[in-house]
């Protein structure tokens, strides 16, 4: 993959979290984004509908085995985990973990593990852990980690424990998640071939 990837976890109160993230990146952001959401399944249409509102990029709940899109929001299924593999996605419907399915850490530690380097993790408001220790593997492994404001979240819970878990690049608030975004997409130089 030449572009990074944006991984974005969140948990309660992330949809209107992670909508505000979003419609802060122009229509020509060129890195892909995938988002887990802490979400029933019989909600599954509200995530993507409310992100598609207001976003001026390309939304795509994943399907199994599904590329990873430059310039495209990649919403991970209700009830399923969502995986990063090198240039494409899986679902997984292996159990639980904290509870979660999707878990948010699976998603960040498969994809610092498929990208290294190559990966912005993204821990927004949440109830529980989930996230903190994907987020760590990502730092690890040369990733960059960015961490909600937990004074600024509506449940400040998971931001705070990913801050015990790893030391991010920066602690920012939702607008400031976006513009960070684009600075870092726009000081990337792309490789020569």
């Amino acid at each position: 993959m030449s572009v990074p990837l944006v991984v974005v976890g969140a948990s309660l109160g992330g949809p209107d979290a992670i909508r505000t993230v979003l419609a802060g990146l122009p229509p020509e952001f060129p890195w892909a984004i995938a988002v887990v959401q802490h979400w029933r399944a019989e909600n599954e249409n509200l995530l993507p509908e409310a992100i598609t509102r207001g976003s001026r990029l390309r939304v795509v709940t994943v399907r199994d085995k599904e590329p990873i899109q430059p310039g495209c929001i990649h919403i991970g299924p209700a009830d399923y985990h969502l995986l990063v593999e090198e240039d494409h996605f899986a679902l997984s419907l292996d159990s639980a973990v904290n509870y979660a399915r999707p878990s948010i850490d699976l998603c960040f530690e498969s994809a610092a593990d498929a990208l290294g380097a190559d990966v912005v993790g993204i821990v927004l408001t949440g109830a529980n852990d989930d996230g903190a220790r994907g987020l760590a593997r990502i730092k690890t492994l040369g990733g960059r980690a960015l961490v909600q404001d937990p004074a600024t979240a509506v449940c400040p819970t998971m931001p705070s424990a990913a801050l015990c878990a790893t030391t991010p690049d920066a602690v920012l608030s939702l607008h400031e998640i976006s513009a960070w975004l684009v600075r870092a997409a726009g000081r990337m130089v792309p490789e020569s071939r």
